[in-house]
């Protein structure tokens, strides 16, 4: 975000740099009389007067603009960004703490850019963007089969919106939950 501010400023000082000529050109005095001026005439300010000419170029901005070759606004910031942390699932190496950055993918996750992906396609959907993080409401109706004793929360942000839930197998209805969030959580079928 910084990074677009400080190019909407510079680009901004450029084009009034440009600007500023053409505006500050003297006026002729037309047949209504001479065109109103914002140049002070007394008080303290009577003998300053504006400089003619452009603006200064901007000068280059620190090193924070720079992004690594690529182009000025090809900067994307991560929208995503998750700490999963999944225990008990019986499973080597599924358990433990990771990060999953998506946009571009970074991060511990061990399966990161299928979850990013799968991610991705639960945001190309409406229901997808109510329904994927959200909890089994109150009263469903759920089958009794207990999936496992494996337990995750997922805290963060996705798509620029603030996560923090948790998942569970205890029932039919919270294991379907748990599977429509693999590969970001383990599959543990």
């Amino acid at each position: 975000m910084l990074r677009r501010l400080a190019l909407i400023a510079a680009v901004s000082l450029a084009a009034l740099a440009t600007a500023v000529p053409a505006s500050t050109a003297t006026a002729t005095a037309t047949a209504s009389g001479p065109a109103p001026s914002a140049v002070p005439t007394s008080g303290p300010f009577a003998d300053a007067r504006p400089a003619l000419g452009p603006l200064p170029m901007p000068v280059p901005l620190p090193g924070f603009l720079d992004d690594g070759g690529a182009g000025a606004g090809e900067a994307e910031e991560v929208l995503t960004r998750l700490t999963v942390s999944v225990e008990n699932t019986g499973v080597p190496g599924a358990d433990g703490t990771f990060e999953l950055e998506c946009g571009p993918t970074g991060g511990s996750h061990p399966q990161g850019q299928a979850a990013c992906d799968r991610l991705a396609e639960a945001g190309a959907t409406r229901a997808g963007r109510q329904e994927l993080f959200q909890p089994t409401p109150e009263g469903t109706m759920c089958t009794m089969i207990h999936g496992g004793d494996a337990t995750a929360r997922i805290v963060g942000t996705w798509e620029g919106r603030a996560v923090d839930t948790t998942a569970s197998r205890l029932d039919g209805c919270e294991i379907a939950r748990w599977n429509s969030l693999v590969p970001v959580l383990p599959d543990v079928r």
